[in-house]
């Protein structure tokens, strides 16, 4: 897959490089990944054809920037509620209602980019690689978690992964396409139950 040719060095280049991922997202989120094109995003963005070909050789790098930037802010997140959760120690609701609620405010907090990468264009394999390394790091801390608590079973490594994979794909067709007649809330709330009911005995 092909990768931004180069990254900006100074403020204003910055600026240019950011505007055309958000031109980018925005019309692979209207228009499809497969229909927007790197002119109509260079319009977008209010830069020349030239400009955009600077940063990007295609599409496809501007998906992987994308999703590059997406992983980026999903992992700084995660491990701001990692900290608190090994400093506060909550119990097993408390745990699993910040880990749950952790994964719902990151899809609520870019659903755009968050429903093109799952949804809309095609999965990389670099892409399933980063998405891949997120679980794993969360299923370790979850692990951690659940031998602090004294669950999981026998086999909590695997008892962990399940449930991350398990909750971001619960949470996400919640927030993104909840079920009709309820709120993603009540959704959320249901994984978070979901999740206790496999943990206690």
């Amino acid at each position: 897959m092909s990768t931004p040719r180069k990254r900006p060095r100074q403020q204003r280049s910055q600026e240019t490089y950011d505007a055309i991922l958000e031109a980018a997202a925005q019309l692979f989120e209207r228009h499809g990944y497969a229909a927007a094109t790197t002119n109509r995003i260079a319009e977008r963005a209010g830069v020349s054809i030239g400009s955009l070909y600077q940063y990007f050789p295609n599409k496809d790098a501007l998906l992987y920037a994308l999703g590059e930037r997406h992983m980026l802010q999903l992992v700084e997140a995660l491990g701001a509620v990692f900290a608190r959760l090994r400093e506060e120690a909550p119990p097993l609701e408390g745990t699993v209602r910040t880990l749950v609620g952790a994964l719902a405010d990151l899809h609520r907090a870019d659903p755009v980019t968050h429903r093109l990468l799952y949804d809309q264009a095609p999965r990389p394999p670099e892409a399933a690689a980063q998405l891949r390394g997120v679980q794993t790091a969360m299923a370790r801390e979850v692990e951690h978690h659940l031998r602090r608590l004294g669950v999981g079973g026998p086999d909590r490594a695997l008892t962990a992964l399940l449930l991350v994979q398990a909750a971001e794909a619960q949470v996400h067709g919640a927030l993104l396409d909840p079920p009709a007649g309820r709120s993603a809330e009540e959704v959320v709330e249901a994984v978070v139950v979901l999740c206790l009911r496999s943990l206690r005995p």
